[in-house]
């Protein structure tokens, strides 16, 4: 068996697969934010539930949120007690094996190119649309990482100025500490911070969602906005890594007015002749950060 835990802001979910990856058995349990010791205790005590289920010690893989450093110092996670901790070197120490850690959103494109909706493509760039937005590139079956792990941070890039000119739009301030990253305008969150500045009113995703499918004009206004935001973010994927295949997970990538769209917003930013690469739904949705994380505990346990 093979371990994989995808840690969230509000769940940790440890999964147990085969070495095929196929899925065994999964469960779920809260994610302790401010206290370092407790997420320690609690990650080894699912650890040591599956030993003791299924007979043996299997290698461990951990997918979360934010920056994990090449020498393994975690950043700019929305799990507080994370930042500025060695979780891997930690752990490995507590659970007496080899444990893998990586960014909950490269390792959900690793799933996907290797196993999933981008499997057969050489270059597969990964885009997950959550409360949050990140992506990352897998290229001949490997996270391609850069100096700083960082290749595919879409999230954090700035968004376009052509789409703030044309939709009179403010800088919003991104929790990485910077102003105007795209994150804050084309997550689930940034949606609704666009619907609140077209309404003015105090709504979420759902009022958005609700209100574009009854013809709310403001509704339909706040969706050509997100579009374009959304549209230059990717095309900026493309014109960076020319992937083959675009694959979108989270989320938003359910609300089907979202994903039709996305291929034509795209192209409106990208120059004559560059064609955008074909997009694909995620095959395994939410689950494909724990087996992307079991990849690459394989991969460390296998040496």
């Amino acid at each position: 068996m093979i371990y994989g835990l995808d840690i969230g802001g509000t769940k940790i979910e440890m999964a147990v697969f085969r070495p095929d990856f196929s899925l065994v058995e999964r469960w779920r349990v809260p994610t302790p934010t401010d206290d370092y010791a407790v997420f320690l205790q609690t990650v080894s005590a699912q650890v040591a539930l599956a030993d003791q289920k299924f007979g043996h010690k299997a290698a461990v893989g951990i997918a979360l949120p934010g920056v994990v450093a090449p020498q393994g110092l975690v950043t700019s996670s929305n799990v507080a007690c994370l930042n500025q901790q060695l979780v891997g070197t930690d752990l490995t120490a507590r659970l007496q094996r080899p444990v893998a850690i990586g960014n909950d959103c490269r390792l959900f494109v690793l799933s996907e190119a290797l196993l999933g909706a981008g499997r057969g493509h050489r270059r597969v760039f990964g885009v997950i649309l959550g409360t949050g937005a990140g992506g990352g590139l897998c290229v001949d079956g490997e996270l391609y990482q850069g100096r700083h792990q960082l290749a595919g941070e879409l999230g954090h890039q700035s968004i376009a100025a052509r789409v703030l000119a044309k939709y009179q739009l403010p800088l919003y301030r991104c929790g990485c500490g910077l102003d105007g990253c795209a994150e804050t305008y084309i997550s689930g969150t940034g949606l609704a911070r666009l619907y609140r500045h077209f309404s003015q009113r105090e709504v979420t995703t759902y009022d958005w969602l609700q209100a574009l499918r009854a013809g709310d004009a403001l509704a339909q206004q706040c969706f050509a906005c997100y579009l374009d935001a959304l549209g230059a973010a990717l095309a900026a994927q493309v014109l960076a890594y020319d992937p083959d295949v675009l694959v979108l997970g989270g989320g938003l990538s359910d609300i089907d007015e979202i994903f039709t769209a996305l291929p034509a917003a795209i192209s409106r930013h990208l120059f004559a002749g560059v064609e955008v690469p074909p997009l694909r739904r995620a095959e395994f949705g939410a689950a494909s950060g724990e087996r992307g994380a079991a990849i690459l505990g394989a991969r460390l346990a296998a040496g």
